[in-house]
């Protein structure tokens, strides 16, 4: 008996996912990354409900983890600082079963990678592309060489997938969505911010998460045309946001004292439209590589992670019989693998699909500008009851789901 091998590209939250779900079923799991070393700073992530479910299905725990700080209150607001919509996270639990997390990315991806033997991870290892001739292996190359035989090839190298690229060569590719987007974290234990809160403006939005120990991850938006260049983005905030209502302006203090590249900045693209489907031979795609969607509904990293858990379930276990594979570059009679990839096809491209859309519609409500029609849309967030808001999340955080193997 041998075990089979999968090689997972990019180490972010979906290819790591991934790999521990294959690694606890049995598969000998490769991942690589083109970055030098795993990240020590960036950005925070909600685990929504439905992400956390696919977490547990596979036995990871993310608060016995790394911890994580569960909001009292969820909710929108105007720049003047008054609420239009507001839920407390006890009926959220009531309803989906759990309260909805937030943690620091790196230390997510490095819980993620701490349960992986450290021989799976190799940093600074750039994939320059997959053969996968029809009845063969594929065969992962690599700049560091030399190439990697696979059963299974996961393309999770981001918004940007160069594996999406060469393999949908007719696809249009990704979409600008009219807004950037900065993201930090800062340390402000004094201001005891209860509340994970997003104030929309004209044309601008700030979000706030509380995370563990008195942290909090903030993101900011703007419409702006693409590629638009600032000089500083710590001064660039103060100049749209420091008039919002508290605590903004003390956040962005704390902004103020953190060095420039501490703040990241993005321009916000979608997928343009879905792939036809999300595998291709034995390579399956995931996460932003195989549906990137807007950051409206807090759903990009939640939905990789669901791909991830769902891949893994479908996939056989990682053992195989010597005579189901004919060695690392022959013809290759196990059916098991190709026949799982189109099997999450079915499973997953309608449902990214559906919350990809969802999220570029909750979009257009952040990114209005003109005075009336963002007066229309305050008025009609402020008198629709909060519980019929909540509900409305019912298909995205009750949503995942197992499919039968």
């Amino acid at each position: 008996m041998t075990n089979r091998h999968a090689v997972v590209v990019g180490a972010g939250i979906g290819g790591l996912t991934t790999a521990v779900a294959l690694h606890r079923r049995g598969w000998r799991v490769t991942v690589c990354e083109r970055a030098p070393e795993p990240p020590v700073t960036g950005a925070g992530i909600g685990l929504a409900p439905n992400a956390l479910h696919a977490l547990e299905a596979v036995g990871v725990d993310v608060s016995r983890a790394i911890g994580g700080a569960v909001p009292a209150t969820m909710g929108v607001r105007r720049p003047d600082g008054r609420w239009l919509t507001r839920a407390g996270t006890a009926d959220m639990v009531a309803r989906y079963g759990t309260a909805p997390l937030a943690v620091p990315r790196p230390a997510l991806t490095a819980a993620l990678a701490a349960a992986l033997p450290p021989s799976a991870l190799r940093y600074g290892t750039e994939v320059t592309g997959v053969d996968d001739a029809q009845g063969r292996r594929p065969a992962v190359r690599t700049a560091a060489g030399p190439d990697l035989p696979a059963d299974l090839v996961v393309a999770a190298d981001g918004i940007h997938s160069p594996l999406r690229r060469a393999h949908f060569p007719t696809h249009p590719g990704l979409h600008y969505l009219g807004e950037t987007a900065w993201r930090t974290i800062v340390d402000a234990p004094d201001l005891r911010i209860p509340a994970m809160s997003e104030t929309w403006g004209r044309g601008q939005r700030f979000g706030v998460t509380p995370l563990v120990d008195g942290r909090y991850y903030l993101y900011a938006t703007a419409v702006v045309p693409p590629d638009t260049r600032f000089a500083d983005p710590r001064t660039e905030l103060r100049q749209r946001f420091g008039s919002w209502h508290d605590p903004v302006p003390a956040l962005l203090d704390r902004v103020g004292g953190l060095d420039a590249a501490d703040v990241l900045r993005n321009d916000l693209y979608d997928l343009a439209g879905p792939l036809p489907y999300l595998h291709h031979g034995r390579i399956a795609w995931l996460g932003d590589a195989a549906h990137a969607m807007a950051p409206n509904l807090g759903q990009g990293g939640c939905q990789a992670i669901e791909d991830a858990v769902v891949l893994a379930h479908l996939l056989p276990a990682g053992e195989r019989g010597d005579s189901a594979d004919g060695g690392d570059s022959g013809d290759d009679g196990d059916t098991a693998v190709p026949a799982a990839l189109a099997a999450y096809t079915a499973a997953r491209r309608d449902r990214t699909d559906a919350v990809r859309l969802q999220a570029r519609r909750v979009g257009r409500l952040g990114v209005v500008r003109n005075p009336v029609v963002v007066a229309v849309r305050d008025l009609a967030v402020r008198v629709t009851p909060a519980r019929l808001a909540l509900r409305g999340m019912d298909d995205l955080f009750n949503g995942f789901r197992l499919p039968a193997a």
